[in-house]
């Protein structure tokens, strides 16, 4: 598994973000029964091998990865080992063998502050770019440890009460230690907990 990468250079002071789908015909990854598993096993490999996960968003048939890392190599490593443990875990449950993921995903160096934010906004609120979620912080993401967002409307649906639940567990991500995805983004301004960004030139 190799990231497919439009610039192959990588230094730590980027982020990156990273995507990748599972196989067609597979069950969503958007399940209540499941939700626990990935964040479990995102958990796990959130810091290896200078590999480390800030955010994510879990969609029906991929997944968004905000992540730092040194070089090429840790980000290989890193996202390598994550999705091979999620895919026997994810195969695990479903009760079947054989691939998840494909062998390649794509890796995308954020050099800016500005590209950051979009980033953050586009990875923590992608759900309601495809329809699948409304209104506030969507429970599959990180958005529950996420201290970036504007002042919102307090709300009290299932899905909020789950965030709130989520907000006692563990952290399943880390804190970001590049200067760009820990600070510098904010120099556009906090994240509107209902803000949607146009889409990547990628297909995700």
């Amino acid at each position: 598994m190799h990231p497919h990468t439009a610039r192959p250079e990588q230094c730590a002071r980027h982020p990156i973000h990273v995507t990748t789908r599972i196989r067609p015909g597979l069950p969503s990854l958007r399940r209540a029964d499941s939700h626990r598993l990935l964040a479990d096993t995102l958990r796990a490999g959130a810091d290896r091998f200078g590999f480390r996960l800030v955010e994510y968003s879990v969609q029906s048939n991929h997944l968004h990865l905000l992540v730092e890392a040194p070089d090429r190599e840790a980000l290989t490593r890193g996202a390598k080992g994550m999705f091979v443990r999620l895919a026997k875990r994810l195969n695990q449950w479903w009760g079947r063998k054989g691939q998840v993921f494909p062998e390649r995903f794509h890796a995308r160096a954020l050099r800016s502050p500005r590209e950051v934010r979009r980033a953050l906004a586009y990875v923590l609120h992608n759900a309601r770019r495809h329809g699948s979620f409304g209104e506030g912080i969507d429970p599959h993401s990180s958005g529950a440890w996420f201290d970036g967002f504007a002042a919102a409307r307090a709300k009290s649906d299932a899905g909020a009460e789950f965030v709130r639940k989520m907000a006692s567990w563990r952290p399943v991500v880390r804190r970001a230690a590049s200067w760009l995805l820990r600070s510098g983004w904010r120099r556009g301004g906090l994240i509107d907990i209902d803000e949607v960004v146009a889409a990547w030139s990628e297909p995700h």
